[in-house]
């Protein structure tokens, strides 16, 4: 009886954490996004890298993140704007035709989580 107990204890957990995984989305190139941008808009996308560029504007800004493959700008609503240098992992949506400050952005990520 304890045996089966701990056998459907661990069936539990394990699919538990497979749903909670499977609902993660796992990090995209910025290349691989930039390449068929129609297919990751309205998706919820994971990048990171160093940001290289940003600016804000009461409260909210766009930086823009460098992975080493591209550079994407990332809207930022709610979280503040880091800093040039700094090291952050996002995910968000992926928009075309965004603009923000009277700047024009062809594909940005609006930020939903930022991981420093």
């Amino acid at each position: 009886m304890v045996q089966l107990r701990s056998r459907l204890s661990l069936i539990l957990l394990l699919t538990v954490g497979t749903l909670v995984l499977a609902g993660c989305p796992t990090r995209t190139s910025i290349a691989k996004i930039e390449r068929d941008p129609g297919r990751y808009v309205g998706r919820e996308v994971a990048i990171g890298g160093r940001v290289s560029n940003s600016f804000g504007l009461l409260g909210s800004g766009v930086y823009q993140v460098d992975d080493g493959t591209g550079q994407m700008w990332v809207y930022s609503q709610r979280y503040g704007v880091p800093s040039n240098g700094a090291r952050v992992g996002v995910r968000g949506t992926i928009s075309q035709g965004f603009s923000f400050g009277g700047r024009s952005f062809a594909i940005v990520l609006r930020e939903t989580e930022r991981r420093h």
